[in-house]
């Protein structure tokens, strides 16, 4: 398995002064540390006006400064908002070609439409459309990233003129795609699409088989037909961490941190209501917290349990990443920066998980890898060949663009001339 750390960069309320300055900053050194580790991934999601939550609108400017700042890291948008409102698909298609040109081809491309009412009425994107409207913009983006030049295109959605997309990315044709998926349906959208799945979803080792197998099978099948010019053959789980010798410290320095991060999201995605500037989701968090553990104390043995597994020593994590190895799960994301989870812990339990814990996974990672592809790629080439390409205009038909200067000029000798006439 490989394995990855995840950035929402939360951060709750009440706020001070420095406060959003030292997060950013302590991400990045977090970055740093994991990349000098060995970690595979550093995710970053997109996210807009869910305070507390997630402070990370511009992604693409963070991952950019990490990129200057590592070596061997990848470097993933997990996800950029690709609906147009968000952001048009040719700047899409620009940062992320961009952002694998500086950082030497570490670009991992995560895809995603959002499911919080702040974002998408925010930008007044129809919720009974979008996931039409995002499939429509990943395929042109694609199609941007690989086509010299993008021919134009003329959808229900999102139309644009023929035009070069520059630059090119340093992956070709395109960096590996992902979606980010909550529910087991867009698991299978994800498959259908020749695409990797993100889950966001914290699913029990247990069911994790058959959401892997599910993946896999639909892979294999004559239903994966690529949006992308590539397939991404790859399943990546998101689990809670804190990694420390003392099992109780690892509890105390992580669990509520976890826990918070759980209560946010319900909160903002399926359960809560926000008064923007004045909701404070870190007191109703530790009002509930604080009624519930009065009635029933926090169980160290119960605490590591489910989705909380990856909380504890190197021991109950190592037997918490076996369980996910033994479900073939491609990549396990740690979920480190949470409520006011500490700096300081998050390196150190890094540092403990690296040196104790990763080094036997990932002496297995090269053969796993190699096998699952040498199975994979008959069903891969297959998929391929049934994709439906977008068709390269021959030269003849690219359409030749005007300067706008010279336009005016000649529409005012235009002009002149019928004056003159008349």
């Amino acid at each position: 398995m490989k394995f990855g750390i995840f950035y929402e960069h939360q951060l709750p309320r009440p706020w001070t002064d420095g406060e959003e300055h030292k997060l950013f900053q302590d991400a990045l050194e977090q970055v740093e540390v994991a990349d000098r580790l060995g970690i595979d991934f550093a995710w970053e999601v997109e996210h807009h006006f869910l305070e507390e939550y997630s402070h990370s609108s511009a992604p693409e400017v963070f991952l950019a400064a990490c990129s200057q700042r590592t070596q061997d890291i990848r470097l993933g948008h997990g996800i950029r908002q690709v609906i147009p409102q968000y952001n048009h698909p040719a700047r899409t298609a620009e940062v992320i070609a961009t952002l694998d040109l500086v950082s030497n081809g570490r670009v991992e491309f995560g895809t995603g439409e959002s499911s919080a009412e702040l974002e998408l009425g925010g930008f007044r994107i129809p919720v009974n459309r979008k996931r039409k409207i995002y499939l429509e913009a990943t395929e042109q983006i694609a199609n941007m990233l690989a086509m010299d030049p993008y021919p134009g295109y003329k959808g229900q959605y999102f139309e644009m003129p023929c035009r070069n997309i520059v630059p090119k990315p340093v992956q070709r044709p395109h960096p590996p795609l992902w979606v980010a998926c909550s529910q087991r349906e867009t698991i299978r959208m994800a498959a259908r699409l020749g695409i990797g799945a993100l889950t966001f979803a914290f699913v029990d080792p247990a069911e994790a088989t058959e959401w892997v197998e599910e993946y896999y099978s639909i892979i294999k099948s004559d239903a994966c037909v690529p949006i992308g010019h590539a397939i991404n053959p790859n399943i990546c789980m998101v689990s809670s961490f804190s990694c420390h010798h003392d099992r109780e410290l690892a509890v105390r320095r992580g669990l509520d941190g976890f826990e918070f991060f759980a209560f946010a999201l319900g909160s903002l995605y399926a359960f809560g209501t926000h008064k923007p500037g004045r909701t404070n989701l870190w007191e109703q968090y530790t009002q509930m917290r604080d009624a519930q553990r009065a009635e029933n104390p926090v169980d160290i043995t119960n605490a590591l349990s489910g989705s909380r597994g990856g909380i504890g020593t190197p021991d109950d994590l190592r037997e918490h990443l076996l369980k996910f190895e033994a479900c073939d799960v491609d990549q396990v994301t740690f979920i480190q920066q949470a409520g006011n989870n500490k700096h300081e812990d998050i390196c150190e339990s890094l540092e403990i998980f690296a040196h104790e814990v990763m080094g036997e996974f990932k002496e297995r990672e090269p053969e796993r890898e190699r096998k699952k592809m040498e199975e994979l790629q008959p069903y891969l080439e297959a998929a391929m060949a049934r994709k439906i390409e977008m068709e390269q205009l021959p030269d003849d038909e690219i359409p030749t663009f005007m300067s706008l200067g010279r336009r005016v000029s000649e529409d005012s000798k235009k002009e002149k001339s019928i004056y003159e006439q008349a």
